[in-house]
């Protein structure tokens, strides 16, 4: 007997962990996640955008527009900086990360300050703006590597009726 042909390749692996982290999200316009892998292909950390940890999603707001401190963006922890403040307790050093979007500037920092060394990403829906052009600048200067994913499937689904394992 051969091995089984057409399993997903790491990428798609740790990018659909990624997205599986994007569901814990409780943003109702933008669900992102992120999953940080050291060089041996090991899950080492994982987030998901939302708020800090004994903010209650019940008690901020979750608009997109609106006067600053009635919006979502001055209480969001992003998924990369979740992932990275959220990992095994390890030096990033030589890491990678996946994420769901293309890192803010600030985010972008975590990750030069954290020793990530590659950036893979799923979306750059937001690339003309400035903050995603700061990103950028700042990972192209620290020498951090960034690259759309490359997958061959389009979706990969799951199921938890235990019949099918």
């Amino acid at each position: 007997m051969k091995k089984r042909q057409g399993y997903i390749s790491w990428d798609e692996y740790f990018m659909g962990v990624a997205l599986l982290s994007a569901k814990r999200s409780k943003d109702p316009n933008t669900q992102v996640g992120a999953c940080i892998v050291n060089d041996k292909n090991k899950i080492v950390g994982a987030g998901y955008n939302g708020l800090p940890i004994g903010c209650s999603d019940d008690e901020f707001p979750w608009n997109k527009e609106g006067e600053f401190l009635n919006t979502k963006y001055p209480f969001i922890c992003h998924a990369e900086l979740n992932a990275i403040l959220n990992n095994i307790g390890m030096d990033l050093k030589g890491c990678k990360i996946y994420t769901v979007l293309f890192p803010c500037n600030e985010c972008a920092k975590a990750i030069i300050q954290s020793g990530i060394t590659e950036v893979i990403y799923l979306s750059d829906k937001y690339e003309g703006n400035d903050i995603f052009k700061a990103s950028r600048i700042m990972l192209d200067k620290a020498g951090v590597k960034y690259r759309k994913v490359h997958h061959k499937v389009e979706q990969i689904e799951l199921s938890f009726d235990a019949t099918q394992v």
